[in-house]
């Protein structure tokens, strides 16, 4: 069975063709872009299984990218993989928090990055079978198939992280998770967030989520739980 199209975007000509041969020696069909544009063009003629973006590109960079086809009703399920220079946690957390699914920092191993990205393919594979329908916890209704968050009946907006933080903190009322369990659950293992980048997401969650926020509890020198 044909393997996954993957989109390629660099602006350097030796890191496209490194790109290109070794996934295409793992029998992934490959198109490459060299800029925000042109990758976003690519896009929109044919939906790609998953997307290599680096983020210093000319004009559109990986961000703006990443921000509009995460946006897009059509477009955001594409699995995006990260692949760039800097490695700042900044960067890292922002990267992730817009929706990539996974962050490689240059200088890379070609076979560490081929890794990473059938592990990705793999959690998009299994994504159908997750719980999509909506459920009730106090007062509010959380829909994981349409990412949607009522509280007492009213929209609440939410990041990529933050609502996958709530659904699976409330999915298990009154479990005490780790950070690290949660980060594991929410972008998959091995990812490069720090346990203070889950306390700065929890923050952020609290927030919005206003006096329904008393529900994340922190549980001391463990991590956090979702009250029951």
């Amino acid at each position: 069975m044909a393997k996954e199209k993957i989109l390629v975007v660099d602006d350097e000509e030796d890191i496209l063709e490194l790109l290109r041969f070794n996934l295409s020696r793992e029998g992934y069909r490959i198109s490459c872009a060299a800029s925000g544009e042109e990758a976003l063009s690519l896009v929109r003629s044919e939906i790609p299984g998953l997307i290599v973006l680096d983020l210093m590109l000319p004009g559109i960079d990986g961000l703006e990218v990443t921000r509009r086809l995460k946006n897009d009703p059509n477009t955001k399920n594409i699995p995006i993989v990260m692949l760039t220079a800097k490695g700042e946690e900044a960067d890292i957390v922002t990267g992730l928090e817009l929706g990539a699914d996974d962050y490689i920092t240059k200088p890379f191993s070609p076979r560490i990055l081929v890794a990473r990205v059938r592990a990705v393919l793999r959690r998009k594979v299994k994504e159908p079978s997750e719980e999509t329908s909506a459920f009730q916890v106090h007062n509010l209704v959380i829909h994981p198939g349409r990412r949607e968050v009522l509280v007492n009946g009213k929209p609440v907006e939410l990041t990529f992280t933050e609502f996958g933080i709530l659904n699976y903190l409330a999915r298990r009322p009154g479990w005490v998770f780790t950070r690290f369990q949660i980060v594991d659950a929410v972008r998959g293992e091995d990812y490069p967030v720090t346990d203070r980048s889950v306390d700065v997401q929890i923050v952020g969650l609290r927030r919005k989520l206003g006096p329904a926020g008393k529900y994340i509890e922190t549980v001391r020198g463990v991590g956090y739980r979702f009250k029951e």
